[in-house]
């Protein structure tokens, strides 16, 4: 029997590991994956567009000695293999290389862009974290009421519209025909960030606040009113407590995982949203950087930011989850 129960200590010790440290190994090993496929796929993609880069970049300069010295600068010349396994050691050394349309460092032209998105999708998403919980929240306490009813039905016409819609709309409402209040583009001088001109932020959080708060404030409320439906919640209003603390003692805390995981879903979202968004303002952003490198087919720098829109997208799911783990005392502990 001794031996027995030795024989499955291990299995025990596995089995009572955190949960957190359980999940993030487990999405860490998927991330990696992840990424790697998509490597893979945007490598595949890039090469295979029709067309010879080398002549693309020349121009009308082109002559066969200069497009086959440019082939060999860029390793056109080798196999495809090869010229994966160079950019993608690249990529883990740190020699990103550089554009092939002005010849700049890839990583000289994406750093200001990718500053600046990451400022427009955090401040875009704590916003509309804050305004979609507390509107879901507010929906829920007054259930079935007016509020309820207009609520519901600007967030099913606002679903229903695309992020360009949206962003064309305030354009004529804020920058041009109705009122001249704000700028229609968020054109930056070289140079500056976002944050030194945080007017030209206002219409562009604004078009992708609209556009991601009604699903957080729909999975708040849903979330909410099971949560004041719940015993817990009854049997507190049955003991006197205020209302008010009932909603923000006992019923909020618990509708909040949920939550989480639709708030990680719109940070997600907004990886993908700000292409066209910063296409429509001509914000000087990731997303903007990556139609202008499609459209001048600069191969470098629309891999490298395919991997960093994955590599975000990597990371955003492991701290969604593990948030809506903490989020969760029953499920956080080990057993």
């Amino acid at each position: 029997m001794a031996v027995a129960t030795d024989s499955l200590a291990p299995q025990t010790g596995s089995r009572n590991s955190h949960p957190i440290a359980l999940l993030v190994r487990r999405r860490l090993a998927v991330g990696v994956l992840t990424l790697f496929l998509v490597s893979v796929v945007i490598f595949i993609a890039t090469e295979v567009l029709p067309g010879n880069a080398a002549y693309a970049i020349l121009g009308r300069n082109a002559n066969p000695v200069r497009v086959r010295a440019l082939e060999i600068t860029l390793h056109l010349n080798r196999g495809l293999f090869d010229q994966y396994w160079i950019w993608i050691s690249g990529l883990f050394e740190g020699r990103l290389g550089n554009s092939l349309l002005n010849g700049q460092p890839v990583w000289s032209l994406v750093e200001p862009r990718l500053v600046n998105s990451a400022v427009l999708v955090l401040v875009t998403g704590v916003i509309g974290s804050f305004l979609g919980i507390g509107l879901g929240a507010l929906a829920a306490v007054r259930r079935g009421g007016w509020f309820d009813h207009v609520t519901s039905l600007v967030l099913l016409a606002v679903t229903s519209l695309p992020e360009f819609i949206v962003a064309i709309g305030l354009i004529i409402a804020f920058a041009t025909v109705v009122w001249h209040l704000l700028p229609g583009v968020s054109l930056l001088p070289p140079g500056t960030y976002a944050w030194n001109q945080p007017q030209l932020l206002i219409l562009p959080v604004a078009t992708l606040v609209i556009v991601t708060v009604p699903y957080t404030m729909r999975m708040t409320r849903a979330a909410m009113v099971e949560a004041l439906e719940s015993d817990y919640a009854e049997m507190a209003r049955l003991k006197g407590v205020p209302g008010w603390r009932v909603v923000l003692v006992h019923a909020l805390p618990n509708a909040i995982a949920p939550t989480i995981q639709v708030i990680g879903l719109g940070f997600l979202y907004l990886a993908g949203g700000i292409v066209i968004v910063e296409n429509v303002f001509n914000f000087p952003g990731i997303g903007q950087g990556l139609v202008d490198a499609v459209d001048g087919r600069d191969i470098p720098v629309v891999q490298f930011i395919v991997v960093v829109l994955a590599g975000f997208y990597v990371v955003m799911n492991i701290l969604t989850d593990v948030a809506a783990l903490m989020a969760a005392p029953r499920r956080r502990v080990a057993r």
